[in-house]
């Protein structure tokens, strides 16, 4: 059964809605029964094969009895979950952004991002990641349920058949003291280690190289095996969704740039242990 949308918002949606049904304690056939659909029809939504109507959703969150922040925010995910793009203009949303990372991460057979001063999350140590997260404007509950979901999404590195991982790291990234300089240090220790997986590269673009691209900001570029590929960009503001022909040609250039300015990944790991001395 093939997808009847492959946008950016109904792979969201799918993981969404399974996130909500499990973490209410249904089961997928209890909740169908609930709503008195085909629990074939329930599954195919969450496994984002058939896309619900906005109205669908409501009898579902209905029925799971849910808040009305969880409410607005699927809501929202719901109506839009058919654009070719999408876009999430409310910082304080994140639930909505982070499932679809979540799903993306999960299902991907390549990754491909840059990140100019901040590690990105897939790469952070606890410690690291507890100091960037404690230091964001959110509240302490919503840092600690990140921080569990950020160490969770790493273990798409080590499973069975691990996603392929690309990574370009800006010096800035590795220079800037995060917390302690004994959490810096143990994050480098960490950069090594992972640097040495068989399906990781990770390699450093020098500071004071010129202009390029990559400096206007970061980027991932997720890669599916039957999928279209989707490019998510974020800022303090807005996090997006992108899978325009265009938009992932351009991000495809921007990286073979950024693969020609970088240091080999034999310098990249020198310079781990250089810096965490």
């Amino acid at each position: 059964m093939k997808p009847t949308s492959t946008s950016p918002g109904s792979r969201a949606l799918a993981a969404s809605l399974r996130e909500v049904r499990v973490s209410r304690g249904k089961g997928l056939r209890e909740l169908a029964r609930m709503v008195r659909i085909l629990p074939q029809l329930l599954s195919a939504w969450e496994k984002g094969q058939r896309v619900p109507q906005p109205e669908d959703v409501a009898r579902l969150l209905g029925a799971l009895r849910v808040d009305d922040v969880t409410y607005d925010r699927m809501m929202r995910l719901a109506r839009h979950a058919r654009d070719d793009n999408w876009l999430d203009s409310n910082p304080s949303d994140l639930p909505p952004a982070l499932s679809g990372i979540v799903e993306y991460e999960r299902t991907a057979t390549r990754i491909t991002m840059w990140s100019l001063a901040v590690l990105p999350g897939i790469l952070q140590t606890p410690d690291y990641a507890r100091d960037v997260l404690s230091n964001a404007e959110i509240g302490l509950g919503q840092a600690d349920a990140m921080l569990v979901a950020r160490l969770e999404r790493q273990r798409i590195l080590v499973k069975p058949e691990p996603v392929r991982l690309t990574a370009f790291l800006g010096e800035m990234a590795i220079r800037e003291q995060i917390g302690s300089a004994d959490i810096m240090s143990d994050q480098m220790d960490h950069l090594t280690e992972v640097a040495a997986l068989p399906n990781v590269s990770l390699r450093i673009v020098p500071r004071n190289i010129g202009y390029h691209p990559g400096l206007i900001g970061p980027f991932v570029l997720y890669e599916f095996g039957s999928l279209p590929p989707i490019v998510h960009l974020e800022s303090s503001h807005a996090t997006a969704f992108l899978h325009d022909e265009d938009v992932v040609r351009d991000y495809r250039r921007q990286a073979k740039i950024l693969a020609n300015r970088a240091l080999s990944e034999d310098a990249t790991r020198d310079l781990f242990r250089e810096v965490a001395r």
